[in-house]
């Protein structure tokens, strides 16, 4: 192609996404590593729970891409479904094409037909194509049997949230990034206080550092209550 970046849809804006701001749970060292070597084009399926970061490494991945001059595509299902399956039309063309929230088209006729012939299309241009889904491979109740039959030969990786006892290395590292000043006993309270996943806890962050700047205080306890 001959502007080899991510394609603009309004949901593929400039991500600010990244694998170095993810922090990796040790049991999905070996799902990252697979994701970031593109130097193969290895198709993967990516299940797992809400709030696990799917969404946010397919996104990283994108930009992964983008900073190696290869094309990209982010689709998440839920908002693109509305718009008609001709939008993935020639999409095979692409490097990389990340698809999110597949059990969205369970049962949708024209959709699975289209994503089956997106995987076949793929295979002969060499674009790589990662998905993602709630469910594990073979547990999405298609009614289009060779879709299925497809997806059962991507390389499969169930990504697991961030487990307890790493939660508080987790959020100390997303908040030293994002230049973000948490204390130690503040972290432990907003992991004893709060849901206890991530993606919860990194709204809360943000939530904290506006109210932070916007009443010129320091992060501290009684300031975690006031937004609680």
């Amino acid at each position: 192609m001959s502007n080899p970046k991510q394609l603009t849809f309004p949901w593929n804006k400039s991500f600010h996404s990244s694998f170095e701001s993810f922090y990796v749970d040790p049991q999905n060292e070996q799902l990252i590593s697979s994701l970031k070597n593109i130097s193969i084009n290895e198709n993967i399926y990516i299940y797992g729970l809400k709030n696990s970061g799917k969404t946010y490494l397919l996104q990283s991945l994108c930009n992964e891409y983008s900073k190696s001059n290869k094309s990209s595509l982010f689709l998440p299902l839920i908002d693109v479904i509305k718009h008609g399956i001709e939008i993935i039309d020639s999409i095979e063309n692409m490097d990389l094409v990340c698809i999110d929230g597949l059990e969205i088209i369970s049962h949708n006729k024209e959709w699975e037909v289209g994503l089956f012939n997106l995987i076949n299309n793929a295979l002969q241009t060499g674009c790589r194509l990662v998905f993602t889904s709630s469910s594990e491979e073979g547990k999405i109740n298609f009614s289009l049997a060779d879709l299925d039959s497809r997806i059962r030969k991507f390389q499969s990786y169930e990504i697991f949230s961030i487990s307890d006892e790493h939660l508080f290395k987790a959020l100390k590292k997303i908040s030293n990034l994002r230049s973000i000043t948490l204390g130690e006993k503040e972290a432990q309270y907003l992991i004893t206080y709060t849901k206890r996943n991530i993606a919860d806890l990194v709204n809360i962050l943000e939530s904290l550092d506006q109210l932070s700047i916007e009443n010129k205080r320091r992060i501290t306890i009684p300031l975690i209550k006031e937004l609680l």
